[in-house]
């Protein structure tokens, strides 16, 4: 039984106003093949199908036509879970009609826990695999609001939520288990200790980054985990892992090699495990100095000889507004077609309190997000306080925002 583990996609993702159309069209039409040449048997994808709860009509387009290729390919069964950008409802709204072509979509936790557990079949129709599809986990999931706790005990809560949601497996596939089948089970979380980048939506349980690889009951033989969008182990465990998302959907993340993995169980046991690189269609390349470094590490580019032209975010860091900044840079790339686009930003430097270190800030609005916002105005209005507390209220809220607008 071969098993490809995939997330994060995040169809119909823009970086600032730019498609991102083609890189996932290319990404998905080489999974296409790579599930033909690795023999694939069973598709995992741990989140994130969407970037957002309402997904363009090309970002559907992509996705379904995708799922309908997967029928030509060896692959015989798709476990899809939700993940935080997801809508449960859109995500769940084929469900019954996709089930007929052995795609298993797991939106949101479901009435009933069991039906979470998903047998797989071997072509001869014997049980080979029984997978924990696990979707991404929403406070209302896990734990219920008390009155007056503190952060710390409703982070404990949460925390202690998210393990208990996964021993309830243990019981139910203890059968499965004296009978030698693999067990795999799915999140769609922020394990401890796992490295992010500036792309992940930081929100409530998503963001708490306390579920150790340990707190994973022993019985899974392989946890397939989203969020993440860098490839990892967590807490160096080779069998609980992010796959990543296929391509770099940030500035941050242009040094990431992008992967999918593929593992293969022979009885019980994994018998191999191997990282496949998803080729890179578009380089997104991440340029920082004051104006001359920056003029002349954008002379020197070379060309990344990629499918489509490469992005460059050029950090430029200035006491001063530079009002003609693009025209000087774009004037320096006219002669360099394997560069589409500039994002240029101005990084302001000013000296800090102490006369002893410099601070930048970033002065375009697109930088910003709802957490950074909130706490500079925590900082603002009561400097030197911990805004932990307040954080955490805010995180809720902006769950509660999620949730609603995904409800709408």
């Amino acid at each position: 039984m071969r098993i490809l583990h995939t997330a994060d996609w995040h169809l119909g993702k823009k970086l600032e106003q730019s498609e991102r159309t083609d890189e996932h069209q290319a990404f998905l039409n080489w999974l296409i093949q790579t599930l033909q040449t690795e023999k694939i048997d069973v598709l995992i994808v741990a989140g994130d199908i969407f970037d957002t709860g309402s997904p363009s009509n090309t970002a559907f387009e992509q996705y379904y036509r995708f799922l309908r290729q997967v029928k030509d390919t060896c692959c015989r069964e798709v476990i899809i879970i939700g993940g935080n950008h997801d809508s449960i409802s859109t995500l769940n709204a084929p469900q019954a009609l996709l089930k007929y072509f052995n795609v298993h979509i797991i939106g949101g936790v479901p009435e009933d826990f069991a039906d979470q557990i998903i047998e797989i079949c071997d072509a001869d129709g014997m049980l080979a695999l029984v997978v924990c599809a696990v979707p991404f986990l929403r406070d209302r999931d896990i734990r219920l609001s008390i009155a007056g706790e503190t952060a710390e005990e409703r982070e404990s809560r949460i925390k202690q939520g998210i393990t208990d949601h996964y021993e309830q497996f243990v019981p139910l596939i203890s059968t499965y288990k004296f009978n030698n089948v693999p067990v795999i089970a799915t999140g769609h979380l922020f394990a401890a200790g796992a490295s992010t980048s500036d792309s992940e939506k930081e929100i409530h349980v998503g963001n708490l980054g306390q579920v150790g690889g340990d707190q994973f009951p022993a019985v899974f033989n392989y946890v397939a985990l989203g969020h993440i969008h860098r490839p990892q182990r967590i807490n160096q465990m080779d069998h609980i892992r992010y796959s990543g998302s296929p391509i770099p959907l940030s500035f941050s993340e242009t040094d990431d090699k992008k992967q999918v993995i593929v593992l293969e169980f022979r009885g019980s046991q994994i018998h191999s495990l191997t990282e496949v690189e998803v080729p890179c269609t578009r380089k997104l390349i991440r340029i920082k100095g004051d104006l001359e470094k920056v003029k002349a590490k954008l002379s020197l580019l070379d060309d990344p000889h990629t499918l489509y032209p490469a992005w460059v975010e050029v950090q430029v860091e200035t006491a001063v507004n530079i009002f003609d900044l693009e025209e000087q840079l774009n004037i320096l790339i006219a002669d360099k077609p394997f560069i589409e686009r500039l994002f240029p930003r101005q990084l302001k430097i000013r000296p800090s309190q102490n006369l002893d270190e410099q601070t930048e800030e970033a002065m375009a609005l697109t930088d910003l997000d709802p957490k950074t916002v909130f706490l500079k105005r925590c900082s603002s209005a009561y400097p030197g306080e911990d805004p932990g507390e307040l954080l955490f209220t805010f995180n809720e809220v902006m769950e509660a925002m999620a949730q609603n607008e995904e409800g709408a």
